[in-house]
């Protein structure tokens, strides 16, 4: 009686056409044994092959009828699964063993062999005939349609690229070169590629001559990825190309394998693939970030030497007081500290006419802006210490922006350098971009060339420049130096810029005199409003003297800045003590008023008053004057038709009496004045001072 066959069990890793397969054991402290069997008693349409440039004779062959259908029954039937095999016999010289494979369903065992058979996707001489009869599979009327048209290369990877960029391709992948390398038919077109994981960097096999020598971890890292990808269907993504190979992401409804590798330490981020990858950034980093932290595989003699921030201060927010450069600038906290700021992993232009744009471009996002700066790198070692950091406005990473219009570059670290932007990773995003859109620096044409007349100092040359820099009004300029609180330097592009400046003189040394607007608020007004200058005569010839006057009005009233001590002046009238003089002339008291006031006349001239009343009496008696044949002003001397049709001259002298004051008391008040009222009605009369025109008097009797 003959021996049944040994059965054994295994796991089905490939699948190569539709009667053989390979089958590997359970991994133990490594990747497993494997073995390929042939089904036998059976013959499978074969597959195509693709020609070898490296083997003399090599042609492409194509499908056979249903060779691929063959093919794909036993992968989906068998891949990754646990079967039971038996070897019925090997073919000596080429050591190919041929068997039967059986799949458990519960308590039965399927005959893989009968179940293709039975199917017409391959031959065998029992049950052939019956597959004729049913005209399945090979033996059907369209066998010539069920014939593969496969594209083994593309001719131009790129422009393949750019009109699949972001496409989802469903793909069964063929062959695993090494842990982050694969093969894959990307279906339903059957486009062979060769397809790059984004971001990652398995161990490598390195050939040398006819031997293969592993990397520590590469042997494991392929059988990760051999176990879980192999002939698995997946959907692959392609992000970028690289000698004729596609970079990209491989989706699997288990999960992302490139996450997968790094997350167990076969794996390690690779930053010029991180530059393609459409999403994923943070799950990646973090993935190595774990594996670093627990020294698994590749990181067990792994040393940090990321920078040491003080938690406390590793962010804050303040105000941008000066662009330095393209890539630093000095930040005025909320304590009052200024802080200069470099922007971490970034690399600007030298100085050439280029780095004029992305100054201007740091200009345009940050004045009168509050950033937000994040540290990254407190110092670099063998360099001046420097403080490096991700500054943010409005949620707006600057670095990134100005890498995005091609105004720098990302600067390249070592794979085991930690001292990098947070956001090291959307820089390179975002410097491809520009790379590709051919933006600033990457740009194919000829740079402009800036030609800027440096007029400081040369007073010869700003003369020059005076008169059309006058005709021009107020013309755009960028503060680039602040030498004082009312000198500045200036650069005139004529357009991008963020001042206003008005030219009105030139002085000596050939610097210019004129007026600086910031949003359309004169620097100049707004400094002495704020007390920190005074206004100088020179001003008082100019259009804004009399805002400059108020201004520095309000800040002495508010006693800002330089004003904090300051006092008005006191105006102190100074009275000259002169020797009193007494020159007494006799006068006749005319009428007397309340508060001592009084009007007289001189008695010297009364006999000349007398005469001129006598020919007045008669003027007027012979030549009587018209009614309203005259009309009086101010200041004329005329005669007075009094109501006894007498006429006087209404001129009369007022005098009040000096150094003397009316008592308090109303009755004392009115009997001084009955008294002075009654006195002598002539008196001596000394004129002592006038105040207001007006003279105070001394008298006597």
């Amino acid at each position: 009686m003959a021996q049944s066959p040994h059965m054994s069990r295994g796991i089905v890793k490939q699948v190569l056409s539709g009667d053989s397969v390979v089958i590997r054991g359970q991994p133990r402290g490594g990747p497993p044994p494997e073995r390929q069997l042939c089904l036998s008693n059976v013959n499978a349409p074969k597959l195509a092959r693709r020609s070898n440039p490296n083997v003399e004779g090599s042609v492409e062959t194509r499908d056979e009828p249903f060779a691929w259908e063959a093919r794909e029954f036993l992968r989906k039937k068998l891949i990754g699964k646990e079967v039971l095999f038996t070897v019925e016999y090997k073919v000596p010289g080429t050591g190919r063993e041929y068997g039967c494979i059986f799949l458990q369903k519960g308590q039965e065992l399927e005959n893989i062999t009968e179940s293709i058979v039975s199917e017409g996707l391959v031959e065998l001489i029992d049950l052939e005939e019956l597959a004729k009869s049913d005209g399945r599979g090979k033996w059907s009327a369209d066998a010539s349609n069920h014939v593969r048209e496969i594209k083994w290369s593309l001719e131009t990877p790129r422009h393949f690229l750019d009109a699949n960029q972001g496409k989802e391709f469903n793909a069964v992948i063929e062959h695993v070169r090494d842990g982050c390398t694969v093969r894959a038919f990307l279906l339903p077109d059957f486009y062979h590629v060769t397809v790059m994981f984004t971001g990652i960097k398995c161990p490598m096999i390195r050939r040398e001559g006819d031997k293969e020598i592993p990397e520590p971890f590469s042997d494991e890292a392929k059988f990760f990825t051999e176990s879980r990808l192999l002939q698995r269907e997946v959907k692959i993504i392609l992000e970028g190309v690289s000698n004729q190979n596609y970079i990209g992401t491989i989706i699997h409804p288990a999960g992302n394998i490139a996450e997968l590798l790094l997350r167990e330490g076969f794996a390690r981020c690779v930053d010029w693939s991180m530059a393609v990858l459409s999403k994923g950034h943070d799950k990646l980093r973090a993935a190595e970030r774990f594996a670093r932290e627990k020294r698994l595989r590749l990181w067990k003699n792994y040393v940090s030497n990321a920078p040491s921030v003080n938690v406390k201060n590793k962010e804050f927010t303040g105000k941008v007081m000066e662009c330095v450069n393209a890539d630093a600038l000095v930040i005025k906290t909320q304590d009052g500290e200024l802080k200069k700021i470099h922007f971490s992993s970034l690399r600007p232009p030298r100085m050439v006419p280029k780095e004029d744009g992305t100054q201007e471009k740091i200009s345009d996002l940050k004045d009168n802006k509050k950033p937000r700066p994040l540290y990254d790198i407190p110092y670099i070692d063998g360099f001046p210490e420097r403080t490096c950091a991700t500054v943010t406005i409005g949620g707006v990473n600057v670095a990134e922006a100005l890498i995005s219009k091609g105004f720098a570059t990302v600067l390249r670290h070592r794979q085991d350098d930690d001292q990098r932007s947070s956001c090291y990773d959307e820089l390179l995003s975002a410097e491809t971009r520009a790379v590709k859109n051919a933006k600033g620096l990457h740009s194919k044409s000829d740079r402009p060339i800036h030609r800027v007349a440096d007029l400081s100092g040369e007073p010869a040359k700003a003369k020059q420049f005076l008169p059309f820099l006058q005709r021009a009004g107020r013309s755009l300029g960028i503060v680039e130096f602040v030498a004082s609180g009312s000198r500045l330097r200036l650069y005139l592009p004529k357009e991008t810029c963020l001042v206003e400046v008005e030219v009105e003189a030139i002085d000596k040394a050939g610097n210019f005199i004129g007026w600086l607007f910031v949003e359309n608020t004169n620097l100049s007004v707004a400094l002495v409003e704020a007390g920190l200058s005074q206004v100088h005569f020179t001003a008082e010839r100019s259009n804004f003297y009399h805002q400059l006057t108020v201004a520095e009005a309000q800040a002495k009233s508010s006693k800002l800045k330089l004003w904090a001590n300051y006092e008005e002046p006191k105006n102190i009238v100074e009275i000259e003590e002169t020797e009193r003089k007494c020159n007494f002339k006799k006068v006749v008291v005319t009428e007397t008023q309340r508060s001592l006031s009084f009007w007289a006349q001189h008695v010297e001239s009364g006999g000349q008053l007398e005469k001129l009343m006598a020919d007045l009496h008669n003027e007027l008696s012979t030549n009587p004057p018209l009614t309203g044949s005259y009309t009086a002003r101010k200041g004329d001397l005329c005669a007075a038709l009094f109501v006894d049709n007498n006429c006087f001259p209404p001129q009369a002298h007022e005098y009040h009496l000096a150094f003397i004051e009316l008592p308090n008391d109303v009755e004392a008040e009115a009997d001084a004045l009955d008294a002075f009222k009654n006195l002598n009605r002539q008196f001596m009369l000394n004129v002592e001072f006038k105040v207001s025109n007006q003279s105070l008097h001394s008298k006597k009797s």
